[in-house]
């Protein structure tokens, strides 16, 4: 039979008619070593290092979702990367960000990805987005060992959901548990900072650019008081990713439009160090 598939070079019958519309499930009857869950690492003593990604922030707006993050990865107290990608799209109208074991959480989002798409061919439909949090929390909770073992993943995933007309943002532990957060969210070792932010600058009446200024400002106050996130680095020209969901679907901001609104807040924070005041009452 393997032989038979060599020469004629075509797939057997099971990779043209996959019995699920789940991508992972696929994958576990016919490939199960591929998937990071599913690997074998070897005994070690203390800490595994790796570089790891660090804050993502996220804040709904009338007309959708913003999901931002900085562009550090750390590994113990070095500088593994200054300029990582953390924020992806997962299909037209959701994105996830990652923070974590870098490598791993990569390859997460690109089966994520994978997992969507392959629902959509073989249903004829997308997932709803209540749907594809699902999908992640079992993708999460499938790296439960890796975990325990200190290679963590822990993303935020944001989205347009079609049918409320809204932008809905979705939390994670190491475990694959979900919670649905209200207004903001953020994850990631400066994420107590840029809730904190957040949590004192944020309104539900928030236009799109406004939502897009106070994920930045949140990062930066990340930063400030976090080493392992990393603020504007204006010398190298590195800001913060970007994305905006909405029944438009996901826009990534380009360049130019992230380096004017960190442009605009580093000038503030030359007059107002600690940022943005809020109001006593």
């Amino acid at each position: 039979m393997e032989a038979n598939t060599r020469s004629t070079g075509r797939l057997p019958a099971a990779f043209l008619t996959p019995g699920s519309s789940s991508f992972m499930d696929f994958l576990a009857e016919h490939s199960p070593e591929i998937l990071p869950g599913r690997r074998t690492l070897p005994p070690v003593q203390g800490a595994i290092e790796a570089p790891h990604g660090t804050t993502i922030v996220a804040a709904t707006f009338a007309g959708g979702v913003v999901l931002a993050g900085d562009r550090r990865a750390t590994m113990g107290n070095m500088i593994a990367q200054r300029d990582i990608e953390k924020v992806f799209p997962a299909d037209e109208y959701s994105a996830v960000g990652i923070a974590g074991t870098a490598g791993l959480a990569v390859e997460m989002v690109k089966l994520f990805q994978l997992e969507l798409e392959h629902f959509e061919k073989v249903e004829g439909a997308q997932l709803s987005l209540e749907g594809k949090a699902n999908r992640l929390s079992t993708m999460i909770r499938s790296n439960l060992g890796m975990a325990m073992q200190g290679l963590a993943v822990v993303p935020l995933f944001a989205g347009w959901d079609v049918d409320r007309e809204k932008g809905r943002i979705f939390s994670y532990d190491v475990t694959g548990g979900r919670s649905e957060e209200q207004g903001y969210a953020a994850t990631g070792s400066g994420s107590l900072f840029a809730r904190g932010s957040m949590k004192k600058l944020y309104r539900e009446d928030l236009s799109e650019q406004q939502a897009v200024t106070l994920v930045v400002q949140a990062l930066y106050d990340a930063a400030d008081d976090d080493s392992a996130t990393g603020g504007p680095d204006v010398a190298r020209r590195i800001y913060p990713i970007v994305t905006v969901i909405s029944e438009d679907g996901f826009r990534r901001l380009t360049d130019a439009e992230s380096s004017d609104v960190a442009r605009s807040i580093l000038e503030r924070r030359m007059e107002y160090p600690d940022g943005p005041r809020a109001e006593l009452l």
